[in-house]
């Protein structure tokens, strides 16, 4: 989906995959392999130059505008309880320790 997103707006700049490559200081052969969807998980540091290049951020290229994917909606349960533990001093990192601890306690129980 990058790569293809890449071309799109590369083509829209009326830059070729060599123009792109030299401006951005990538190689242009990964360029386009991306495209070819040949590679898929460019380094953020290779989105950023391409991104600078063709003058848009970072998350429009790695967006999915076509995809059918949907992220469900919080449900009101889920969100009084984040807000309750919000208000009583939980921050995210407590959060992450927790669902890691819990993650590491499920996998100790099943051996």
């Amino acid at each position: 989906m990058i790569g293809k997103r890449v071309q799109q707006l590369r083509k829209e700049k009326g830059l070729s995959i060599t123009e792109l490559a030299e401006r951005a200081g990538v190689a242009k052969s990964y360029i386009s392999s991306l495209e070819r969807d040949i590679q898929k998980n460019p380094s953020i540091q290779f989105l950023e130059k391409i991104a600078a290049v063709l003058k848009v951020p970072i998350d429009s290229l790695i967006e999915q505008e076509e995809s059918s994917y949907k992220e469900p909606e919080l449900d009101k349960e889920w969100y009084d309880m984040i807000k309750e533990a919000m208000a009583s001093g939980v921050d995210k990192q407590q959060f992450r320790e927790f669902l890691e601890w819990r993650a590491y306690n499920r996998s100790n129980a099943k051996k």
